[in-house]
């Protein structure tokens, strides 16, 4: 089974790959989108159980973050050459641990606030309680939550529209019965690392690695303040100011 695959931008550029978060899809990098898709062939894939991707069956869920790591491996095995990784949260998790297992697959990562795998096996109640509450208020399209956001938050309108968008979409099957994050030690993955990695995170948010931790010398961990965890909704500018740069230095110091 193949995740929904968008994309956007001249076949023939440079490729990148979007991988969203919990409760996202492959729509919801609208500012990105537009501001990359001029200068590379972008990519983004609904994760299973989100945007148009297969929903979840009982095989599937049982196993969920070996069929999450599996639908990732097949979506990298189709590009004709490595792309760059950009991803966010639970999708940053994901290629992670993809990364480190199959290096020859992505030319580099831009990880956002990765999923802090918990050690547990079941989503934590409170926590399926928070996200059912949470997705329940997008039952009607969501417009008491848009209007939220923008009180809230300094995200442009289109990031606000795009993130209210995908919340009727999602499986929450995997929200209920996911066996969540799966057992891994992330400093640990990242450590082992074997590609040009920026990873960007809050200072003050609960999951970013401990700096003093990270010492592969391929990763470069930049905590920013006055974010949370969507650095690049948060804030744009420093976000590109730091991976456009970078996506550019991998392209330009690896031959097409």
């Amino acid at each position: 089974t193949m995740l929904a695959l968008h994309e956007w931008g001249d076949p023939t550029d440079p490729p990148l790959l979007l991988v969203h978060g919990l409760t996202e899809s492959a729509t919801a990098w609208p500012d990105a989108v537009a501001r990359w898709s001029s200068q590379y062939h972008v990519l983004a894939i609904d994760q299973r159980g989100h945007g148009a991707s297969p929903r979840w069956d009982d095989e599937a869920l049982a196993r969920a973050p070996q069929t999450m790591h599996e639908d990732l491996t097949r979506t990298l095995a189709l590009f004709p050459e490595p792309p760059v990784v950009v991803a966010h949260s639970l999708g940053g998790l994901i290629t992670l641990r993809v990364s480190v297992a199959r290096p020859e697959l992505v030319r580099a990562l831009v990880l956002e606030d990765v999923a802090r795998p918990t050690g547990h096996w079941a989503p934590a109640p409170w926590f399926v309680e928070h996200q059912e509450h949470f997705l329940d208020a997008f039952a009607d399209g969501g417009a008491a939550e848009r209007e939220r956001m923008r009180r809230e938050t300094s995200w442009t309108e289109s990031e606000i529209e795009a993130w209210a968008a995908c919340k009727r979409q999602i499986d929450r099957r995997y929200i209920r019965e996911g066996t969540y994050l799966g057992e891994a030690d992330l400093v640990s993955a990242i450590n082992r690392l074997r590609r040009p990695t920026l990873y960007l995170a809050p200072r003050r948010g609960e999951m970013a690695p401990d700096p003093s931790e990270v010492s592969n010398p391929l990763v470069r961990l930049v905590l920013l303040d006055g974010v949370g965890h969507c650095v690049r909704r948060d804030a744009p500018d420093a976000y590109h100011g730091l991976v456009d740069p970078f996506i550019e230095e991998v392209f330009a110091s690896t031959s097409r």
